[in-house]
């Protein structure tokens, strides 16, 4: 790109300087990256908090169910492999029993993320109250390289 300092008549100089609107672009283009909100892909899901110090722990369920989601994207109930509608009418059977079984959900890590999402919601639409997470105590080194040291 060349430059040009005018005539040696002394004209002025005839083409505008571009650098200060090259600088106000660079400025807003970081302004608008800076504010643009991180994108998270995420099931929001009411999960019980801790008890109360106080509070008498119920007894033990004898019934517990156990979801799986396994690496071929199938659903599996108590070891029987399901469809989503015998998924649905399982868990509103379970919600309706008194007390209401312990409802266990176990992905597997190569399950697909739909899967596991539409699952979820599944499971959060039938009204679910005892609800928990099981299996990922293995995950807990994830990214790690095998025999790595574990953080304290």
């Amino acid at each position: 790109m060349a430059m040009s300092a005018g005539s040696a008549e002394g004209e002025p100089m005839s083409e505008m300087n571009t650098t200060p609107l090259i600088d106000v672009m660079l400025v807003l283009l970081i302004m608008f990256i800076i504010t643009i909100p991180v994108a998270t892909h995420a099931v929001n899901i009411d999960l019980p908090g801790p008890p109360p110090p106080n509070a008498v722990k119920p007894p033990v369920d004898p019934v517990k169910n156990k979801v799986v989601l396994t690496a071929d994207d199938h659903i599996v109930w108590n070891g029987t492999q399901i469809d989503e509608s015998v998924l649905a009418a399982n868990l509103q059977t379970s919600t309706q029993m008194n007390p209401e079984p312990e409802l266990q959900y176990q992905p597997d890590a190569q399950a697909g993320y739909d899967l596991a999402a539409h699952t979820l919601n599944l499971i959060k639409a039938s009204g679910v109250t005892k609800f928990g997470f099981v299996g990922n105590e293995h995950f807990a080194t994830f990214g790690k390289a095998p025999g790595a040291p574990k953080a304290q």
